[in-house]
């Protein structure tokens, strides 16, 4: 089959983004256990690393397509999606699931905001952001801001990791760059991760952890820069906004986590913002610099 037979046969990039973000959701609600037994730290330098270690396995590193800019590149977008997940499992062990990921698609709603080159364009980020209100109500008392700090924390990351993602996919072909990525980002986890989880290791965490690597970060990350490579950052920031309603979806089927009425409107509004944002979202295919090989794959 001939490559641009291929193209043609491909899903569409929106739909890549959302198996990503129902990955994301799912093994983010399957590691509350985990969470209880290493920490928050503990469970996203496990992840990480695990991830790393199947990522090497399955791709090799395009370290001979490597330019001296791209070092920058490389390593903000590790220590950005480390960032992102420490900050998010954090949030987690305080707030509810959909409340932490409303606060974390703040990240890419300003992405969406910023990069935007029309006023049309703004209208979704502002619909997705009554929605995210009405998810968080930030008119209600008892708020971790603990919890909510480290989603926001998260929400930066996410910022980061989305924008250099995209730049990243612009150089290389295929997911190769993950496997120099991941690792970056399990070692800036480690840093606080090991103190954490030390102590606390069995082969039966070992094992848990390397199952939830494949749900976040193996997946979902080699889905989205897939995604990015064929989508603006505009819509697909604006895509995003369907995770928060993921978020409380899985948050009420597996933590029993209940969404009140009012979230109910946002989590409608969300999905509208969502669903319009692939609209004109697919971007020129842009030829990678580098030279593409099996070995990257994808």
């Amino acid at each position: 089959m001939s490559s641009r037979a291929a193209r043609n046969i491909a899903p569409p990039a929106w739909t890549l983004a959302v198996t990503a973000m129902l990955s994301v959701q799912l093994g983010s609600a399957l590691s509350i256990d985990l969470i209880a037994a290493v920490g928050p730290l503990g469970t996203s330098w496990l992840r990480l690393t695990m991830g790393a270690v199947i990522l090497l396995l399955l791709v090799r590193p395009p370290l001979r397509s490597i330019r001296r800019n791209d070092i920058p590149t490389i390593a903000g977008l590790g220590v950005s999606t480390g960032v992102m997940t420490m900050g998010f499992l954090s949030a987690i062990e305080h707030i509810p699931l959909g409340t932490a990921v409303a606060i974390e698609f703040l990240g890419p709603l300003t992405v969406a905001a910023v990069r935007s080159h029309s006023q049309r364009a703004l209208a979704w980020p502002a619909l997705a952001l009554a929605g995210v209100v009405l998810l968080t109500q930030p008119w209600e008392g008892g708020f971790d801001r603990v919890g909510v700090g480290f989603a926001a924390l998260s929400a930066v990351g996410w910022a980061f990791y989305i924008l250099l993602t995209q730049r990243i996919g612009d150089r290389f072909s295929g997911i190769g760059t993950l496997s120099l990525t991941i690792p970056i980002a399990a070692l800036t986890a480690a840093v606080f991760g090991i103190p954490q989880a030390a102590g606390h290791l069995t082969l039966g965490i070992l094992a848990a952890a390397a199952g939830l690597a494949v749900l976040l970060p193996v997946l979902p990350f080699a889905l989205e820069m897939l995604a990015l490579r064929r989508m603006t950052p505009t819509a697909f920031g604006t895509l995003t906004a369907l995770e928060p309603a993921l978020g409380v979806v899985l948050g009420l089927i597996i933590l029993h986590q209940q969404p009140s009425a009012l979230q109910l409107v946002g989590i409608i509004l969300v999905v509208s913002a969502g669903a319009a944002a692939q609209l004109g979202g697919k971007r020129s295919r842009i030829r990678s610099e580098a030279t593409p090989t099996p070995s990257q794959g994808g």
